[in-house]
């Protein structure tokens, strides 16, 4: 399906700004078709198509995930009622103590790209610390300082301070006072073959993160 390809981002990116500017139920009632057509369907196809692409590079099993675009107001009141951007996320490996997810986001005016461990919690948390403070932990860390001079941000650490009972000054304080580890960067829009792009910038995280997935996984 080349052409829903080639089109997904312009079109996501057009009907995200007309939908920013008339966010309201009637609006999108009206161009519900359009966003079924023309987004959904293609990004559903496009998860689909990078399922075999990531179980080769990371040894699956891989699951997907297309983000809604009605806002749950329970959660997100005086927020408008839908999200004026496409979000979808791939796990792989999607098993073992933490899920790996990729990222990729169209916005009105920017496309993005991310990889990563998104969120520790439980033994998950305690073997991330184990392993950034063991033998490996300073080539994950270079791994990862590669690229962010590459271009890649990451978020703040979740923690002020290192945790017990690692020392203050332990040489990857920075990494052991998060508590998820992902990298993100902006992408160029290709002219064709959106899933081969995409591969592309995984395979790129991918060099940062093989020695950490494979480490969180022993």
């Amino acid at each position: 399906m080349p052409d829903a390809f080639d089109r997904l981002i312009p079109d996501a990116q057009d009907f995200c700004r007309r939908l920013s500017a008339n966010n309201s139920k009637d609006w999108y009632e009206a161009h519900k078709d359009e966003y079924r057509a023309n987004l959904k369907r293609p990004a559903e196809l496009l998860l689909e198509t990078l399922v075999p692409t990531l179980d080769r590079m990371t040894g699956g099993p891989v699951r997907t995930k297309l983000f809604r675009i009605n806002r749950d107001l329970r959660f997100a009141k005086g927020q408008p009622p839908y999200k004026d951007h496409l979000h979808m996320l791939w796990y792989a490996p999607s098993a073992g103590v933490a899920p790996m997810g990729w990222f990729f986001g169209i916005e009105t005016d920017s496309v993005r790209v991310g990889a990563g461990f998104m969120s520790f919690d439980g033994p998950a948390l305690t073997r991330w610390r184990e392993v950034m403070a063991g033998p490996e932990g300073a080539a994950i860390a270079a791994g990862v300082q590669t690229q962010l001079a590459l271009g890649a941000t990451m978020r703040e650490a979740a923690l002020k301070r290192v945790p017990p009972p690692y020392p203050k000054d332990h040489p990857q304080g920075e990494f052991l006072r998060r508590k998820g580890m992902g990298l993100f960067r902006a992408m160029e829009v290709p002219n064709t073959d959106l899933p081969g792009a995409l591969s592309a910038e995984f395979e790129r995280l991918w060099s940062a993160f093989e020695p950490l997935a494979h480490a969180l996984s022993r």
